[in-house]
């Protein structure tokens, strides 16, 4: 009996090819895949043409600066990419030196939260999840990266986008903080001195709130350098360089190990948020939520640390 056309056996393109289109999908973008990949620009075209001559459908399409990926790319991606982790699985398995799977996740972190806060707090994860992997990339901008282009984004902006869980990490507020030796050049030190001492300022958030919630003028300094980072601005203040607001979460470390003092018991709610995303559907999403459920316990832990008492 003659074969119909759909039971004719599929030739399967070269595995690197298949790589090339997970890998463009993911970063929406060729450029990027071909550096992941240690590959030029050229030859992940050459295979994203080659795939759509032989599936005789589009995969991509360019959408601004980048390359999106068609409805059917993207499917072919997402399969590829949970087919991809079935070998890689497959192959730890059967090795017996492997040990426990490891599950490599692409994490984009704020830079003020990374440096301030999760950094620090990573030996404990390995100590309580060791298969875990994190790639963390940095983030300083409000807007967020392209969310398809890693498996877990921690970022200020909410992703309101169809297939994404989206969670608040930290409901925070923000005090006034200085270093000892900054207020030892202030015998009889006050809250009133404030206005009068070398001010830090930071880009996404005015000075005015927390000094008419002090009851002080609620002018906006003039003078003084201005940070696009939280982080750095700690740091600064760490230094001695000027007194800063900073987020409760962000500044309770450096609080607690005596290198900042946390000025009064003023404390405003904080406006931006750290909102943690990913993809739902992602091959790795029970690695994800892992991850999620141990930030939750250590933000957890630094609020009950940090509560007056």
């Amino acid at each position: 009996m003659a074969r119909k056309p759909s039971d004719r056996p599929v030739h399967i393109p070269p595995l690197q090819a298949l790589r090339a289109l997970e890998a463009a999908a993911r970063h929406r973008s060729f450029s990027r895949a071909a550096q992941e990949l240690a590959l030029t620009h050229s030859a992940i075209s050459h295979h994203m043409r080659a795939l759509e001559d032989k599936l005789g459908t589009k995969l991509f399409q360019r959408t601004g600066s980048q390359m999106a990926p068609t409805s059917v790319g993207a499917r072919l991606a997402e399969q590829i990419r949970a087919a991809l982790d079935d070998i890689e699985g497959a192959l730890r398995e059967a090795s017996s030196a492997a040990g426990p799977p490891v599950v490599r996740l692409q994490v984009s972190v704020m830079a003020d939260l990374a440096n301030a806060w999760l950094i620090r707090r990573l030996p404990a994860l390995h100590t309580l999840a060791p298969q875990l992997d994190l790639h963390l990339r940095l983030h300083a901008e409000i807007n967020p990266p392209d969310p398809y282009s890693v498996d877990v984004g921690i970022w200020h902006q909410r992703i309101d986008l169809p297939g994404f869980a989206c969670h608040n990490l930290i409901e925070d507020h923000v005090v006034a903080v200085a270093s000892p030796s900054l207020l030892a050049q202030y015998p009889d030190f006050t809250l009133a001195d404030i206005p009068r001492m070398p001010m830090l300022r930071f880009a996404l958030r005015p000075w005015r709130d927390w000094l008419e919630s002090a009851g002080l003028p609620g002018d906006e300094p003039e003078r003084g350098p201005i940070f696009q980072d939280a982080g750095l601005m700690l740091q600064s203040a760490v230094a001695g360089l000027g007194v800063a607001t900073a987020r409760l979460q962000l500044a309770h470390d450096y609080i607690a190990n005596g290198q900042l003092i946390q000025l009064g018991d003023v404390r405003i709610p904080s406006s931006l948020h750290y909102w943690v995303t990913w993809r739902e559907g992602n091959p790795r999403e029970k690695a994800i939520q892992q991850f999620h459920a141990w930030l939750q316990g250590e933000v957890a832990a630094s609020e009950l640390a940090s509560r007056p008492h």
